[in-house]
């Protein structure tokens, strides 16, 4: 018979192995990468949202859309007007970097005040076109570290709001789609997300004016989305994280590359288990059980939920109780003082 394709073949695991799949989480969650679509419109809409959360431990979402003047004050509204849900969900500031030159800091910084004044609790998510594609008034490439962006960062730290951001996207994005790249599948179903050089900062270039920004503004909290994008390589991310106190993480959308190294995964976690954020990114209620199962038991083998990210299985990192906590929320209610601080578990 002919050899399949990588889409058809789909051998039936022989393994017979314990398996404890995890429906709710073990304790209250933030989810500090909420994407809750249009679920912020209506009274409906966010009592279903209520029900899914409930469903799932998750206690309080943090909508990170980006949102700023009118819609953050209607998305704040709605929720302030909603009986159940008035203390599960906050909203972050969203930046508009487009068109940075002389004056855009002062107005950017009255946008960001008047926003925590409507009811904002940080910043982010900061998207990945910071970096990639937004420009300068000149139309030049506005860079993660340009200077002209420090007086924001300063306010932030200023008015003690964690910023979330995004930085690029899996390093695999840009290297060629060949059998080689661990990533083809995906590329081979999107091609559009691939990032050609000749049309795209390296992958390189922007992790180092990441971490530009992040070292010459020691006050301002920043929690890098996506781990980073080293959660791959997590001797790279402990160093970055070792070096520079201010930056904290959040897992959402790695936790294929978490779960194929449960051990180093584990002892990553308990190394820096006050600076890791629990964050899911798209709002997908039936996914969620996947990250409980990782965090919270030793299974071995078991699928992912999306294969074209991911043709390897998992396995748990049975992270310890108190671990387990501050990722599930106190790392969130420590960085994030306007979040609801009252009745969680000690």
């Amino acid at each position: 018979m002919p050899a399949p394709s990588i889409l058809d073949y789909r051998p039936r695991s022989t393994l017979v192995a314990p398996a404890h799949p995890v429906p709710r989480a073990k304790y209250p969650v933030i989810d500090f990468h909420g994407h809750p679509r249009d679920l912020l419109g209506s009274a409906d809409a966010l009592a279903g949202l209520g029900r899914s959360l409930d469903s799932l431990n998750i206690r309080l979402m943090v909508a990170a859309n980006n949102m700023s003047g009118e819609n953050l004050k209607r998305a704040v509204a709605a929720v302030s007007a909603s009986p159940v849900m008035r203390d599960r969900v906050r909203v972050l500031a969203g930046i508009d970097f487009r068109n940075v030159g002389p004056g855009w800091a002062e107005k950017a910084i009255v946008q960001l005040e008047a926003d925590v004044a409507a009811g904002a609790v940080g910043v982010g998510e900061i998207s990945k076109s910071f970096g990639l594609t937004i420009t300068k008034a000149d139309g030049s490439r506005l860079r993660i570290d340009d200077p002209a962006l420090d007086p924001i960062w300063n306010a932030c730290a200023r008015l003690r709001l964690p910023v979330f951001i995004h930085t690029a996207d899996p390093q695999e994005f840009w290297q060629p789609i060949d059998y080689t790249n661990e990533r083809w599948l995906e590329l081979a179903l999107f091609p559009g997300r691939r990032y050609p050089p000749e049309r795209f900062p390296a992958f390189e270039q922007l992790m180092t004016e990441r971490d530009n920004l992040l070292r010459r503004n020691p006050r301002t909290t920043f929690v890098i989305a996506h781990m980073g994008w080293h959660a791959n390589d997590l001797g790279r991310l402990g160093k970055l994280m070792a070096e520079l106190p201010n930056v904290h993480t959040e897992v959402g959308a790695v936790l294929y590359d978490i779960a194929r190294q449960p051990r180093v995964a584990h002892d990553f976690f308990v190394r820096f288990q006050d600076r890791i954020l629990f964050g899911k990114d798209s709002f997908q209620p039936e996914e969620y059980p996947y990250y409980w199962r990782v965090f919270e038991t030793r299974d071995d083998y078991f699928d992912y939920y999306r294969g074209y990210h991911a043709f390897w299985k998992l396995y748990g990192i049975n992270l310890p109780d108190a671990v387990l906590k501050k990722v599930y929320y106190s790392n969130a209610l420590r960085i994030t003082a306007r979040l609801p601080q009252t009745g969680w578990p000690r």
